[in-house]
């Protein structure tokens, strides 16, 4: 098919980039590196519009719905035959496709089906359903990964999450694959044959699923159909049509499953080339949620998300006419070396592993993120506790449904020893039943208990950083706590943790002060979210019992041969833990008790930036707030701290009580001074729907009628903020000196 739309000639050009060449589907984001290098924005004529590749661009445009819009993505031809029943505006209604305010309205609907804790919830019945798959095949020692299972552990997922009988999986399948044709094609040639013939499918899909949505009205069950067809608007009415419910089923459908399978694929061959890192997820399965974020940063399952300028801009040097196509490039703003350090490298301990646009960003952040994020690490962690040994054959096939905005691979065939279905079926739970077997008093009110297997057995491998879960009995049930490990990553034979006793506390510490030689612990498995990265230099900060983390990573460092050196405070020398070890690493380490030195000098310690230094921090609240400060200059990522509580948000000045009117209800309601509007709105009674609870996934985004909002979201631009029309009510307030809010409530 001869392309007719307008574009032709522009440029620049990127005359190595080329969606249908194999370097494309064998890695994207490394194809359009060198693009980014040379020409960061340039015409593709392929895509018949402009591709951004740089992170700050990308940031930009995805950030402005008013001057790129997203309108244009849904912009196929409907055949004429189909159009009766499938009107060609309807096709403009997918939330893909759509701009405030109307994408506001259907993605606060769509949303309540995609709650953080209803995903939570699912999670159970994920990992179930693996277990499962896995059964069928686990026996075969070979086969194509993604459909014997990628694809069918998310497309049983999204059958649940919509409450769908089995019968309606080949459905379900085959509208998913067709929507993705169907919105390539408002911007990639297509035959007619071809269109013709995904159409017919791609109604007759729709009409199917019409039926359902129409037997699910009024339905108080929560499975994402009757969510979408129960809702009304305020006057009664449903809030959304049948057909317009069935596009969006359509839209979950393909999203909820091909992006989350070919994300679990691309997990599977970076950890065959990384058989390290799948060492520690299966020694320490908390690192299987960091194995798909860096995942999706390094090749997020769809490659580019696109707007169109709806005026002439400048991005990058190159003026964008109106009404062009603008193709942002997700997997080269990932991997954009002005954001990222060794930004190609496959790396699970980022500091900040969420920080990519795989999903990416502002209004459109993908709706089923919570949902993805529960089901990849689930399915990955199932998949390699049970067969730890399975990698790609090689070479590896490029069988791809060559599509240019979202690569779909079709097949990745594997192998593993059989040898693990038996192993699997022996295999040691994720829970220990440990003795004590030493109680020492290293300090005022600490002691350090060492635990060990009562015959002497080996124990699960940790690192430095690493803690234990403790079950402990409690007045009101079981308390689980977590300590740090202290004790050295290469004695196989026993873990050592250091316990504060808090006089008020919460009874964990004082149950753990009750442990004795010859007691018996429940634990989990070592976990790690404070890991030593490799570095030349180290500065250690340990205020307390914060030492005993860092006990071990100077160990570590002292192994690697790397220079290092320990501030170490406390309230006086008898309250410092480990003194006696610490000794023997000599003016390493300088003691700074606050009864004899004061607090310690973190400005002169951390004042000037290092380069090829890390900084490791552990302690109380205040002192790790002044190693941020002091480090604020430093390189990107020079900071690691471990917390023993939240993070707490600085304010200038204390909140203050304020009203809400709440205009659609008619309710008013005070909101106190150590409330949210979320929390306050809620205990009265009122529908508000939340999911992060943190102004970050813009759930509970709702208009503001009347009155200034103190805006302290994530979502919201700072035109937004400034105009004021919306605000997310979860941790935004009422604006100093305006006493009343009237939200559309």
């Amino acid at each position: 098919m001869t392309s007719t739309r307008p574009g032709t000639g522009r440029c620049p050009v990127a005359h190595g980039f080329d969606v249908f060449a194999d370097a494309y589907y064998r890695d994207p984001a490394l194809h359009l590196a060198a693009a980014r290098e040379d020409t960061p924005v340039f015409w593709y004529e392929r895509l018949h519009g402009w591709v951004v590749t740089r992170r700050e661009d990308a940031l930009r445009v995805l950030g402005d719905w008013q001057a790129f819009s997203s309108a244009a993505n849904t912009a196929a031809q409907v055949p004429e035959k189909h159009r009766a029943v499938f009107p060609p505006e309807l096709v403009s209604h997918m939330i893909v496709g759509q701009d405030p305010p109307e994408h506001t309205e259907t993605r606060r609907i769509a949303q309540r089906g995609f709650l953080k804790d209803r995903m939570d919830r699912l999670q159970p019945e994920i990992e179930a359903r693996a277990h499962r798959i896995v059964d069928r095949f686990e026996d075969n020692g070979s086969g194509n990964i993604v459909e014997d299972y990628c694809l069918e552990l998310t497309t049983q997922t999204i059958m649940a999450l919509l409450d769908l009988d089995h019968s309606r999986q080949p459905m379900l399948q085959q509208v998913r694959d067709d929507l993705f044709v169907v919105l390539s094609s408002a911007h990639e040639d297509i035959t007619e044959d071809d269109r013709l013939a995904i159409w017919d499918r791609f109604v007759a899909a729709n009409l199917e699923l019409r039926e359902i949505i129409e037997s699910r009205r009024g339905s108080e069950a929560d499975d994402l159909i009757s969510v979408l067809a129960s809702a009304r608007d305020a006057d009664g009415t449903w809030s959304l049509d049948t057909a317009r419910i069935g596009l969006h089923i359509a839209e979950f459908a393909a999203a909820g499953t091909d992006t989350t399978a070919q994300a679990m694929a691309n997990a599977i061959l970076f950890l065959s080339r990384d058989t390290d890192t799948l060492r520690d997820a299966l020694a320490e399965p908390e690192l299987w949620s960091r194995v798909f974020e860096e995942t999706v940063r390094r090749r997020p399952s769809s490659t580019f998300t696109s707007r169109r300028a709806t005026a002439d801009v400048e991005i990058g040097g190159v003026t964008i006419p109106a009404g062009d196509m603008i193709h942002v490039a997700l997997s080269s703003a990932n991997t954009d070396p002005a954001h990222r350090d060794r930004p190609f490298e496959f790396d699970v301990h980022r500091p900040d592993p969420t920080d990519h646009l795989a999903f990416s960003t502002g209004r459109h952040t993908c709706l089923g993120n919570p949902l993805a994020r529960v089901q990849g690490p689930t399915g990955l962690q199932v998949l390699f506790e049970r067969l730890p040994s399975l990698r790609p054959d090689e070479p590896v096939e490029l069988d791809f449904r060559r599509t240019a905005l979202v690569p779909i691979r079709r097949n990745l065939r594997v192998s593993w020893d059989t040898a693990d279905v038996r192993r699997s079926r022996t295999r040691t739970a994720r829970t220990l039943d440990l003795g004590v077997l030493a109680r020492e008093q290293v300090a005022d009110d600490v002691v350090a208990l060492t635990l060990g297997h009562p015959d002497g057995g080996d124990l699960p491998r940790w690192k430095p950083g690493a803690h234990l879960d403790l079950h402990l009995p409690g007045a009101d049930g079981t308390l689980v706590r977590q300590y740090s490990l202290s004790s050295d990553p290469e004695d196989r034979t026993t873990y050592r943790i250091g316990v504060l006793r808090e006089p008020d506390g919460r009874g964990g510490s004082a149950a753990a002060h009750e442990l004795v030689p010859g007691s018996t612990v429940t634990t989990s498995w070592p976990r790690n979210n404070f890991r030593l990265a490799p570095a030349d230099r180290y500065v250690f900060v340990a205020g307390g019992i914060g030492i005993t983390p860092i006990l071990p990573m100077i160990a570590e460092a002292e192994r690697a041969g790397a220079r290092w050196e320990l501030v170490y405070g406390g309230r006086s020398r008898s309250s410092m833990a480990f003194l006696d070890e610490l000794a023997a690493h000599g003016d390493k380490v300088t003691l700074v008790p606050q009864d004899e030195a004061g607090l310690i000098d973190v400005p002169g310690l951390l004042g000037t930036a290092r380069r090829g230094t890390l900084v490791y921090a552990c302690g109380p609240e205040p002192l790790l707030r002044a190693v941020e400060r002091a480090t604020a200059g430093w390189p990107k990522d020079s900071l690691r701290l471990e917390r023993f509580a939240p993070k707490p948000v600085e304010r200038a000045e204390p909140d203050t009580p304020f009203q809400v009117e709440c205009a659609a209800s008619g309710t008013v309601v005070d909101v106190g001074a150590d409330e949210t509007l979320l929390d306050a709105a809620a205990n009265a009674g009122l529908p508000v729907l939340s999911s992060c609870q943190e102004g970050t996934c813009g759930t509970c985004e709702t208009r503001v009628l009347s009155g200034r909002a103190d805006h302290r979201d994530s979502i919201l631009s700072a035109a937004e903020h400034e105009a004021g029309d919306t605000m997310m009510i979860c941790v935004s307030r009422a604006a100093r000196g305006c006493p009343r809010l009237v939200i559309d409530l």
